[in-house]
């Protein structure tokens, strides 16, 4: 597809802004889409009146266009709004619910900007997509394979967001930041006088404007005519003792320790939580620690699988650093039991665990 423009994934943000400059800048033929996945107005009783620090608003749209009519490419908003609320709103909810703490990200990834993106790309006769991710994509001769590494910025790194990435998804991807610094991308975007230069970061998960995931679920189970069961139930110590109550398990992840609603004179922690028997289980910080877990429905992103065992490092959250572990192949091809080196604090079941080989991504899955 010789000519074939980019289709650049524009979010309204900085580096996403700095992205479709940058390819533009070379001559290639560049069209920006920017994807419409919820609308601000559903959920009135939660918005915040000059919140900040969320992507996906109509000031996002605004600000995408405006730096697509600065740099000269063409320009659409494609609504994905229904495929959104069915692949990432409702399973989030529905994590919640079952004592799982989910990525909404991570699943707008996997099913959203590099899935259907992709599907609209060629609508628009793009060959590949750019986005604005901190990632790098290499390409192994020896395997045929390509290859997910962290990004230069470790700082900015995306790499655990990404780890559902097909092969055939990567083959047309492009991250140009991947070798660049956060600083020097907003450098460049004030030298070539983007109207989003100095826009703030984007830190926020788009659909809950106040950040409080209950308030959330709780609205939205409402608006669609199903209130979440009754959640009320106990909250204990590891020894069984019952500490007090609480309205609702989805009000709770591992590791938290603000919120419990309870005084006993000394730092607690959430352990687990049992949405079957509704009850929350609390207790020292180092009863946080695991030596081990399992993740399902792995995906191997920059090798074919694990037939044997291997050495790597495991993170289990975003900020998470990756620690030492040996990864071990279990009788399903789709799970993987990781035995860490040293016991890991908040082993949280519905984040994902994303293996590494130094700066490679090798592969992750969800925590069990």
């Amino acid at each position: 597809m010789s000519g074939a423009p980019i289709a650049v994934a524009m979010s309204g943000g900085v580096d996403s802004s700095a992205v479709a400059a940058l390819l533009a800048r070379t001559g290639q033929p560049v069209v920006g889409l920017t994807m419409q996945l919820w609308n601000q107005r559903r959920l009135p009783e939660l918005s915040v009146e000059g919140a900040t620090g969320r992507c996906c608003s109509l000031d996002d749209v605004y600000d995408a266009r405006r730096v697509a009519e600065q740099i000269g490419i063409p320009y659409y908003v494609v609504n994905f709004e229904r495929q959104f609320e069915a692949r990432v709103i409702e399973p989030f909810v529905a994590d919640y619910l079952a004592g799982r703490t989910p990525i909404p990200c991570t699943l707008c990834n996997n099913f959203i900007k590099f899935d259907q993106f992709l599907e609209m790309a060629d609508a628009v006769g793009a060959a590949q997509i750019a986005t604005g991710h901190y990632a790098r994509i290499t390409f192994d001769a020896a395997s045929g394979r390509h290859q997910l590494r962290k990004a230069v910025d470790e700082t900015k790194d995306q790499t655990y967001f990404l780890f559902g990435l097909t092969q055939a998804q990567l083959g047309r991807s492009l991250f140009p930041l991947g070798e660049m610094r956060k600083a020097d991308v907003r450098r460049l975007a004030r030298e070539m006088h983007l109207a989003v230069a100095d826009k703030g970061e984007s830190f926020e998960i788009c659909f809950v404007p106040n950040g409080d995931y209950a308030a959330f679920m709780d609205a939205y189970l409402r608006q669609k005519g199903a209130p979440a069961e009754q959640t009320h139930g106990e909250i204990v110590a590891t020894d069984g003792r019952t500490l007090g109550a609480h309205d609702g398990v989805h009000h709770f992840t591992v590791g938290q320790r603000k919120g419990l609603g309870i005084s006993t004179g000394e730092p607690l922690y959430v352990i687990s939580t049992d949405p079957r028997s509704q009850r929350v289980t609390v207790g020292r910080n180092d009863e946080l620690l695991r030596a081990t877990l399992t993740a399902r429905d792995v995906n191997w992103v920059s090798i074919p699988g694990l037939p044997a065992p291997v050495r790597g490092a495991v993170k289990i959250r975003n900020r998470h650093v990756a620690a030492p572990a040996t990864l071990y192949p279990t009788a399903e091809a789709s799970r993987v039991e990781v035995r860490f080196d040293a016991p890991q604090r908040a082993v949280t079941p519905g984040q994902a665990a994303v293996f590494y080989d130094e700066d490679l991504v090798l592969g992750g899955g969800w925590i069990e």
